[in-house]
């Protein structure tokens, strides 16, 4: 009796009639899994491809989960590979320097060159207060205390740097 069920599913009538009950359901299935319509209609096709191949060891009755079964395990595979891919990225993190455009390498020497200027061209006061607050990460009143000045002076200071800097920037407003 067993062969009987195993023959049913090779039978190209009603492998075709289960394909068609079939398909939109389990793509829609992958679709919300993976996120990605793609991926979803190669796994599907994937899954009835093996499901033929192996149409004698699996009856009709069993096709649904063995398809499900397939699915589920090509998600998990894929979200596994994923994972290492993220993995590497993560610990090979360099950025590629042969994607930038060298009239953006240009324009980024340039821009920092000019920058560098403007801070140079700041007064003593200014530059100070405004590198340890920009650089150094400082607070206002950390600033304060270690130049024995009020806050409302150290607030001053980096205003009128950051109004001289943008004056060097005119199209940057």
């Amino acid at each position: 009796m067993s062969e009987a069920y195993n023959s049913n599913t090779c039978n190209e009538a009603l492998f075709t009639s289960f394909f068609k009950t079939q398909v939109k359901t389990l793509r829609n299935f992958l679709i919300y899994r993976f996120g990605s319509e793609a991926m979803a209609e190669d796994v599907t096709q994937e899954a009835f491809i093996k499901l033929w191949q192996n149409c004698k060891e699996v009856p009709i009755e069993k096709a649904k989960a063995y398809l499900y079964t397939l699915a589920n395990n090509a998600c998990l595979n894929q979200l596994s590979h994923q994972k290492v891919v993220l993995h590497y990225q993560k610990k090979h993190n360099t950025p590629d320097k042969t994607i930038e455009n060298p009239e953006f390498l240009l324009e980024e020497a340039q821009f920092k060159a000019r920058l560098l200027k403007a801070i140079d061209n700041l007064n003593e006061t200014q530059r100070t207060a405004f590198l340890m607050h920009r650089i150094d990460g400082k607070k206002y009143a950390e600033i304060a205390e270690e130049l024995n000045i009020s806050v409302k002076a150290v607030e001053k200071r980096i205003h009128l740097a950051l109004i001289e800097i943008r004056q060097h920037f005119e199209n940057f407003k």
